[in-house]
């Protein structure tokens, strides 16, 4: 149901990864980690935010475009606090998925719950299995000219 638009991509986020580049920061966008499937008539893309808040995720269509959006602020820290160690990625995370015809784009769900977002897409009608029906001729009829 889902179609890669980079093929490399996921090559060039393992060797960030490896070199150690591959964390968000405030000027450069980062992949989120995601896991899609199908679950009856329903395809569900669910995508690992942690610690960011539902009013900072943005999910948006745009033709067969979904865009989702996540911002992890900073925590508010009191002025004697010394930070020793922060490995969390801060910042603008984003992931973009072309999504085929065959789903409803017009009746996309999405629910926020201990930091994943659950992306429900209905399969449309018209991709779904239907009997076609035969119909029997009711004779012969011949075409003079």
């Amino acid at each position: 149901m889902l179609m890669r638009t980079d093929p490399f991509r996921e090559l060039d986020r393992l060797a960030q990864h490896l070199v150690g580049t591959g964390t968000g920061t405030w000027s450069r966008l980062s992949p989120m980690p995601m896991d899609a499937y199908r679950e009856g008539d329903t395809y569900v893309v669910a995508f690992d935010i942690p610690g960011v808040t539902a009013d900072a995720i943005d999910i948006d269509v745009e033709r067969n475009m979904l865009t989702v959006k996540a911002e992890r602020r900073p925590t508010a820290k009191a002025d004697d606090v010394q930070m020793e160690l922060s490995e969390r990625p801060l910042g603008v995370f984003s992931r973009q998925l072309v999504l085929a015809d065959t789903l409803d784009t017009e009746h996309i769900q999405a629910d926020y719950d201990a930091g994943v977002l659950t992306v429900r897409i209905p399969i449309a009608e018209r991709a779904k299995p239907r009997k076609i029906t035969i119909g029997v001729g009711s004779g012969r009829k011949e075409i003079s000219g």
